[in-house]
């Protein structure tokens, strides 16, 4: 059994965790052992938009899964600074698919896991990325190290994704849930 975990906090930016919710629950319909949680410090956080989001367990649950995920939103400026947070992950890219999306670049230079490398986050957070000592890439929508992935720009979620997807499984079930996505004319018949 493979788990995939989306990490959320209040001032989340609700495409980042929505678009990565439905596109890994359209991996279960080929492994339906797989498990997609939401993880969160409460029972429920704010979006951005002001929708209130259940979690399915605690950020704990990060450290014995397959797939990590961040998002990004303001309150990322918020968890960054609180110790007592980012205390309670244990991470290990080694064993680990780590990715982040825009400003959630940030949680995982702040548990020391981009020193010295490159990565990618959204425009206004490019210099308090850099403050972590990682080399910030402008101009690139996607930047991998190994078992970490940095993206930028909300709809890079798919790009994202899909290469967590392949992965953990293969290029055959990334097109598959990527084609499933793609605007008419550009992807192939849904599988529902």
């Amino acid at each position: 059994m493979k788990k995939a975990v989306i990490v959320t906090f209040d001032k989340f930016t609700d495409i980042d965790i929505f678009l990565t919710w439905d596109l890994l629950n359209r991996v279960k319909r080929r492994d339906n052992e797989f498990v997609v949680k939401i993880v969160g410090t409460e029972a429920s956080h704010k979006s951005s938009c002001g929708l209130d989001l259940a979690t399915h367990g605690l950020i704990e649950e990060c450290n014995d899964a397959d797939l990590v995920f961040f998002g990004s939103g303001y309150g990322v400026r918020n968890v960054i600074k609180d110790s007592s947070y980012l205390e309670r992950f244990n991470l290990d890219p080694g064993k680990q698919i780590i990715c982040s999306m825009c400003s959630g670049a940030l949680i995982i230079a702040a548990l020391g896991h981009l020193k010295g490398l490159s990565a990618t986050t959204y425009p206004t957070v490019f210099e308090m990325l850099r403050s972590y000592g990682v080399d910030v890439i402008e101009d690139k929508h996607l930047v991998i190290h190994g078992n970490i992935a940095t993206a930028a720009g909300c709809l890079a979620a798919v790009d994202l994704i899909g290469w967590a997807i392949q992965k953990l499984y293969n290029e055959k079930i990334r097109e598959d849930v990527i084609a499933s996505v793609l605007p008419i004319g550009q992807g192939q018949v849904c599988l529902y």
